[in-house]
């Protein structure tokens, strides 16, 4: 028996392209537990705010639970590409995992880019109300592990 190819969970490589959101989450492989600690969320927040810089691309949220993370990206201009953004810092922030926690993260990502008349404020709202949610904290206002590049989410 050949090897089988996986299939691609992706659309195609142009739609990630230039200012429209983007929604990705990320698994940490096995949903082993991995973003429990202040160290390990701040070594790989820093990893992801490297790749947005260079990539030209915001955060409208990135949040950080246990076993996976959540992020609603956009361009800042019509050549972001936020496919080669999410593979770099999945790179980076694995070797990362790998080297200090002896963990991966599950070999692709899933993601949603919203239409038009999707509310992105509404979408952030979901993201951060996660932890509430699982029952990690009772108002999201209260989890460490989340961030902005676009908004003070303190006076959400």
């Amino acid at each position: 028996m050949g090897h089988v190819r996986e299939k691609s969970h992706h659309l195609p490589l142009s739609c990630y392209i230039g200012r429209h959101p983007i929604a990705f989450t990320c698994c940490v492989e096995n949903r082993n537990d991995c973003f429990r600690d202040r160290s390990t969320v701040g070594a790989i927040k820093s990893l992801l705010q490297k790749c947005l810089q260079k990539f030209n691309i915001d955060a409208h949220v990135y949040l950080f639970m246990p076993d996976h993370c959540h992020l609603l990206l956009e361009g800042q201009d019509d050549a972001a590409d936020m496919y080669t953004c999410m593979h770099t810092f999945k790179q980076q922030s694995g070797f990362w995992l790998a080297k200090n926690k002896q963990m991966h993260w599950q070999k692709n990502f899933y993601d949603h880019i919203l239409r038009k008349e999707e509310d992105i404020e509404k979408h952030v709202r979901y993201i951060l109300n996660n932890p509430v949610r699982q029952d990690i904290v009772e108002d999201w206002k209260q989890y460490p592990y989340k961030g902005s590049t676009l908004y003070d989410l303190s006076k959400w």
